[in-house]
């Protein structure tokens, strides 16, 4: 039983991991990748890594992402405000 929810685990890290290569949004990127960061805390804890889990909830699902929509949008506003489009 335990092997087929770390089989499962890791199917979804491969599809999210996927799905956040493929998207070429980069909001939508970082939305994807807080998903993977999420699927990736499953995936540890399954493999009873709980503390890595905690670490990459708090790294890989909000402090990464968070980062990566901030600095979007910190370009896209000096973009707008230079005159260069969206």
């Amino acid at each position: 039983m335990a092997d087929v929810v770390i089989v499962v685990a890791l199917l979804l890290v491969a599809a999210a991991a996927t799905c956040a290569v493929l998207v070429r949004d980069p909001v939508r990127q970082a939305l994807v990748l807080a998903v993977l960061g999420v699927v990736l805390a499953v995936l540890f804890t399954v493999l009873q890594a709980p503390d890595v889990a905690l670490s990459q909830l708090a790294v890989g699902s909000a402090l990464t992402p968070l980062l990566l929509l901030l600095t979007v949008r910190k370009v896209r506003r000096r973009a707008r405000q230079e005159g260069r489009g969206p």
